[in-house]
């Protein structure tokens, strides 16, 4: 009988098959882009569970570790289909984050960790270190919580940090980070680094605590290997041991995330710590034509090479790659709306009826920052083209909202410490580190909750009187309103109550005291009624028409519609498959592709991005060369290159200089002459114009026989 890694061989090409084959030594698999380096992780994992030297594996001994939980998600069902859902339960497929998680619940109590501990969210951090560091200056505490968390990806805690810091900034830096970390510990709560950094340090310094992960996980893949950082290879040594078994993918041509701590130094070390390491290119691409796979390959062989690898495929040679010489940024956008509307009416009229290759959603346009995405969006809404703007901050992700629904969290598991903890400092009520450090402590050596520790009867042991006051007021208020939640029901009950807490708790006020800025203060407050809204519609009560009789909908509680928050993110990745075009940076474009790519504002000091001229180190130059390459790769049919004349800056406008990139695509050999997509546009209607009305005189003059 064959196995599902067998009975895929004839769709797997020789290299694709050489890595899920290969189980008797470490293996490194240099998966260029569109190479199928998914097809490879699952059907290794198949292949790991049959018969046979260096195989025969339980699923629970296998572990696939990736980055994000959409790729973990997508890995683990198409692991399903091809070993079963019974055996795919068992496999651990997760993020670093989730590992470090399951690391920490289960062993975690040799490093003090209760199994209940708190994980903090970033703006939790960021209340936390403004507190430690005795300021209300927001901008501040966000540049610690920065220099911090790439301190704890380099494995670095506050006392390193502080023997090597360079600077005042930096040495005030590590003093916050010292009484952080102590908060952090009275609090039995965990940042996200530190879901690296303790189970690093949890096996590297309890040995029974390493025995027993070693024996459990016999065989570990990691994706996308190249975005680990220096703590994360750290821990992958000591999970894995030095006579570990692995497989590592990734590509060091699409490494782009150095500025949060990735870095090239985990693929150098990988033959240096495992020196019988195989390593395996794929290089045949499944994604993009000869002419886009023809200027990546010239563009990213300019940088050094840890490994030979040079992409093709046998799509076809395709269209050639397209340069849009803009006068600014308006012109920019107006010439990729443009350049999009002619491929749409093309694509139209040779596939009518075929919404897999005319929706939107086959376009996207790329760009090195945030900020230039506003003139492409003015050019779509203009010519009433949906888009959509990938990683724009969702409603439910601005602070002010957050803060709610940590109060609602909270009024639905008093048990969720990360929710207490922000909702009895949000606003703030007299109630400091100090009180919640000793109540922390006492959790914790308890083992109970924050909120079940408060109302213990021997906290008075821990806490003086006033303390403990205005703790209990706190418990008090949250128990009533808890109450009053579950018995308001209707849209109007509800509005009322909403209104009330958000007065009693005095938000409003709490809002425009932490804000310098009066208008942002009033934006916030009306996030925050739009909330009120959203929470109370959802309430129902209303009257409805339902075939011409009045109806009321069905009346739910507060707490009821809390419940449906946790499904907003669901939701939200629910929408991503909509009819539209994407804006989006190139950082966040890693991973995807679209038929139809436009890269725009490839300029200097745009890509690559410096904040002057000549300001950029050689190593900056090849990451940022690495991030062009990515976004090339995001392209399967056609891509278009823009770059401006001029550009602005402040009011003025400025001598743009086109990338250096431009030069290094080489664009010259094999391209194709350049025409004004506008008047191709044009043109195309004016003939689609003639058809359409031959059309419809052929069907008058058979209507009048």
């Amino acid at each position: 009988m064959s196995s599902p890694a067998d009975s895929a061989a004839p769709t797997m090409n020789p290299a694709q098959m050489a890595a899920v084959q290969h189980l008797d030594s470490p293996c490194l698999v240099l998966a260029g882009a569109g190479s199928g380096k998914t097809r490879v992780i699952t059907h290794k994992i198949a292949r790991l569970l049959q018969p046979g030297p260096g195989a025969d594996l339980r699923p629970a001994e296998i572990g696939a570790i990736t980055f994000t939980n959409k790729a973990a998600a997508e890995m683990r069902e198409r692991v399903k289909s091809l070993i079963g859902p019974r055996a795919a339960g068992k496999l651990l497929v997760c993020t670093f984050h989730s590992l470090g998680v399951k690391l920490l619940r289960e062993d975690g109590a040799a490093l003090g960790l209760k199994q209940s501990f708190s994980i903090l969210d970033s703006d939790d951090v960021t209340s936390i270190l403004r507190d430690a560091g005795g300021t209300t200056d927001a901008k501040l505490a966000r540049s610690w919580q920065w220099t911090i968390s790439l301190w704890k990806n380099m494995g670095l805690n506050s006392a390193q940090a502080l023997a090597q810091a360079q600077d005042d900034d930096e040495q005030i830096a590590a003093r916050v980070m010292k009484l952080y970390e102590e908060r952090l510990l009275a609090y039995q709560a965990v940042d996200f680094d530190d879901l690296i950094g303790l189970p690093m340090k949890l096996l590297a310094e309890h040995e029974p605590v390493r025995a027993k992960w070693q024996r459990q996980l016999r065989h570990v893949l990691i994706d996308e290997y190249q975005d680990t950082n220096a703590t994360q290879y750290e821990l992958l040594k000591q999970l894995l041991g030095p006579q570990g078994i692995f497989t590592a993918v990734g590509d060091d041509d699409q490494s782009i995330y150095g500025w949060r701590g990735a870095t090239l130094d985990n693929l150098k070390r990988l033959p240096q710590d495992y020196p019988n390491l195989k390593v395996i290119p794929l290089e045949q691409n499944y994604r993009s034509t000869s002419a886009i796979l023809r200027a990546a390959n010239h563009v990213i062989a300019t940088n050094p090479k840890l490994f030979q690898k040079t992409l093709w495929s046998d799509l076809g040679e395709g269209e050639p790659v397209k340069l849009m010489v803009c006068d600014n940024e308006e012109h920019e956008a107006e010439r990729a709306v443009t350049h999009f509307q002619l491929l749409r009416s093309v694509l139209l009229e040779r596939h009518p009826g075929d919404p897999g290759r005319t929706d939107w959603s086959n376009f996207a346009i790329l760009y090195r920052a945030n900020h230039q995405s506003r003139p492409f969006e003015q050019a779509l809404r203009k010519a009433n083209i949906p888009y959509k703007v990938s990683g724009g901050q969702s409603f439910f992700d601005k602070a002010e909202i957050k803060d709610l629904c940590a109060w609602l969290r909270l009024l639905l598991n008093n048990d969720d410490d990360p929710a207490f903890l922000r909702a009895v400092t949000t606003p703030k009520r007299g109630i400091g580190h100090q009180t919640l450090g000793a109540l922390g402590e006492f959790a914790g050596k308890w083992k109970v909750s924050l909120f079940e520790a408060l109302f213990s009867d021997s906290l008075h042991a821990a806490l003086n009187k006033r303390a403990l006051d205005g703790l209990h007021e706190f418990g008090r208020y949250v128990n009533d309103l808890e109450y009053r939640a579950r018995h308001a029901y209707g849209g109007e009950d509800a509005k009322v109550l909403l209104l009330e807490w958000l007065k009693d708790i005095g938000y409003e006020q709490h809002l425009y005291d932490n804000e310098e800025n009066e208008k942002v203060a009033a934006a916030r407050w009306t996030n925050v009624l739009d909330f009120i809204d959203w929470v109370a519609k959802r309430c129902g009560g209303q009257i409805e028409n339902d075939g011409g009789m009045s109806v009321e909908s069905e009346k739910k509680s507060v707490l009821e519609i809390a419940q449906l928050i946790s499904l907003i993110t669901s939701l939200a990745e629910r929408n991503a498959d909509q009819n539209v075009v994407t804006l989006s940076t190139l950082h966040a474009s890693k991973g995807l592709e679209w038929p139809h790519v436009v890269l725009a504002g490839v300029n200097e000091g745009s890509l690559p991005f410096s904040r002057e001229e000549g300001d950029i180190t050689p190593q900056q130059v090849e990451e940022e060369r690495r991030l062009m390459y990515v976004g090339i790769t995001r392209a399967r049919l056609t891509l278009g290159v823009s770059v401006l004349k001029r550009r602005k800056k402040g009011r003025e406008y400025v001598q743009a200089t086109p990338s250096r990139f431009i030069a290094e695509m080489k664009l010259d050999e094999g391209g194709g002459p350049k025409e004004d997509p506008r008047e191709k546009l044009r043109r195309l209607r004016e003939e689609m114009a003639v058809k359409a009305a031959a059309t419809k005189a052929a069907a008058q003059a058979t209507n009048r026989q």
